[in-house]
């Protein structure tokens, strides 16, 4: 009897790296998770051990693919990858050994280079080729930057030793011994070294960031070979069929790859992408046009708002304020209370992103008083993440899109008190799936498509199903007053970032 064929999908995330195992219907199988330690040695400064990062992932890939073979008889077919994006690693290609932390997409260190780009009348290129914009999110100023500080870094670059990647490439070329040094297009696109018209790295980009090419890793769409592991990491060598940006991946395992089809995950940030098919969409309001995963020959296109704190916001409740001991308690604790009693919590912890990309924020409480309490100050902190996503979706009107529905997916997407005050807040239904692990499901979509494990991508439209749709029903004064009050708050903190 031929053995159910298993797709293992390692979803290497900001806190933790987590492996999941899915059937040939799309279902979890088994899953594993590790969370590893958070460094941050300055103020606005966020870094990950890359070793810390490497140990987990293979603990995680290993336990779940024990557990599914045992529990199915079947037998992992290949491997998809999806990750953090933006954050930046370098590397030894001669032994895979980094020669530091990597440096977090939360990272602001760079906020100086970024402000001098500006000033240097760089910008409207810069957006025209990459369709982002000068912000120290992304990879290219960190990179920059381990050039310029990393001891052995520029001689290494100069004898043609040293690798840049994503956590993509740095987990394809230690999975593979060292042999491929690869990255997709989706996590190309977020260095603000890939000019998304031509498809490739750009020279100009390049040389304005002083970046040599020899450090790059080779592009190849989402669904492709990436090399098979080294036998010696799991035992025999298993294909890597599959990689996408952990953004680009959601979006992948929601089925919004039709133009007009919005998602938005909400992890440690938020991240919400609206497909504009094979057109590059310039948005005029703060939103970034980015590509897509694509599995035809046709590149894909989205735009996308991002938001920095999300679910993260909750793990500050638990972890330095010890309000909560679990994320879980925020939905008890938020419905607790009628309102919000005016109190507000931008959290502004590593800058505001979209629209507004202000590296210099910094997050602010409004409101307090002498009565505010536990149970308010959770609600203002989940309602925050509401009011972030409610200015995503005003750009993504302003820039002419229609929001009717918004799939959602992440580890936030539990509470559904959140949800239906998301609803309440931007005036759209909200469809929570069945299974809200898009993003680890997008990267195993795409990898099965590769193996053929998946015949086409209508298929995997089937097996979409939603959980719960959640639909407005808050009076509009009641919405119109509770954002205003937000906006208020967002001008106040801006006004504070201005003073420093």
């Amino acid at each position: 009897m031929a053995s159910t064929p298993l797709i293992l999908s390692i979803d290497q995330g900001t806190t933790s790296s987590r492996s999941l195992v899915f059937d040939a219907n799309g279902r979890i199988v088994s899953s594993a998770q590790c969370e590893y330690k958070q460094h941050f040695p300055k103020p606005g400064w966020v870094e990950h051990n890359p070793d810390d990062i490497w140990r987990t992932t293979v603990q995680t890939a290993d336990e779940a693919m024990t557990a599914a073979e045992q529990q199915t008889g079947g037998k992992i077919e290949c491997i998809g990858i999806t990750n953090q994006r933006e954050t930046t690693v370098v590397w030894d290609k001669r032994s895979g050994q980094a020669l530091g932390n990597a440096i977090v997409w939360q990272d602001r260190r760079t906020s100086g280079h970024c402000e001098e780009l500006r000033l240097s009348g760089k910008l409207d290129e810069i957006v025209r080729r990459t369709g982002l914009t000068i912000d120290p999110y992304f990879s290219a100023t960190k990179l920059r930057w381990i050039l310029e500080n990393v001891e052995g870094a520029i001689d290494l670059a100069e004898q043609g030793n040293l690798a840049f990647g994503t956590i993509d490439a740095f987990l394809i070329y230690r999975l593979t011994g060292g042999k491929h040094h690869l990255t997709d297009e989706t996590n190309a696109s977020r260095t603000l070294l890939y000019n998304i018209n031509e498809g490739d790295w750009d020279d100009w980009l390049l040389n304005l960031f002083e970046i040599p090419r020899s450090v790059l890793p080779d592009i190849r769409s989402s669904s492709s070979s990436f090399g098979e592991t080294d036998p010696q990491i799991f035992g025999r060598s298993i294909p890597i069929l599959g990689v996408a940006g952990d953004q680009q991946a959601a979006a992948f395992g929601q089925a919004c790859w039709h133009a007009g089809m919005i998602k938005s995950t909400y992890g440690t940030g938020c991240f919400m992408l609206a497909s504009s098919g094979n057109k590059i969409v310039r948005s005029q309001s703060g939103l970034l046009s980015t590509v897509a995963c694509r599995t035809s020959a046709e590149r894909q296109f989205a735009v996308e708002g991002s938001i920095f704190i999300a679910g993260a916001v909750s793990q500050w409740l638990r972890d330095e304020l010890h309000i909560i001991e679990d994320a879980a308690e925020t939905e008890s604790l938020a419905a607790s209370v009628s309102s919000n009693e005016g109190v507000y919590v931008v959290p502004a912890f590593t800058g505001l992103g979209a629209p507004h990309w202000d590296s210099t924020a910094r997050g602010a409480i409004f409101g307090l008083t002498r009565n505010t309490g536990r149970a308010v100050l959770t609600r203002a902190a989940i309602e925050a993440v509401a009011y972030q996503t409610n200015d995503l979706v005003a750009s993504l009107i302003s820039d002419g899109l229609s929001v009717d529905a918004i799939r959602v997916d992440g580890g936030m997407v539990a509470n559904s008190w959140f949800l239906q005050f998301l609803s309440d807040i931007l005036e759209v239904r909200i469809d929570r799936p069945v299974i809200i692990e898009s993003t680890a499901r997008g990267a195993a979509f795409l990898a099965g498509l590769k193996a053929g494990i998946f015949s086409n991508t209508e298929q995997l439209e089937e097996l979409w199903a939603h959980d719960r749709q959640f639909t407005p029903s808050m009076l509009a004064s009641e919405r119109q007053a509770l954002v205003s009050g937000w906006q208020a708050a967002v001008k106040a903190t801006l006004f504070h970032a201005s003073l420093n």
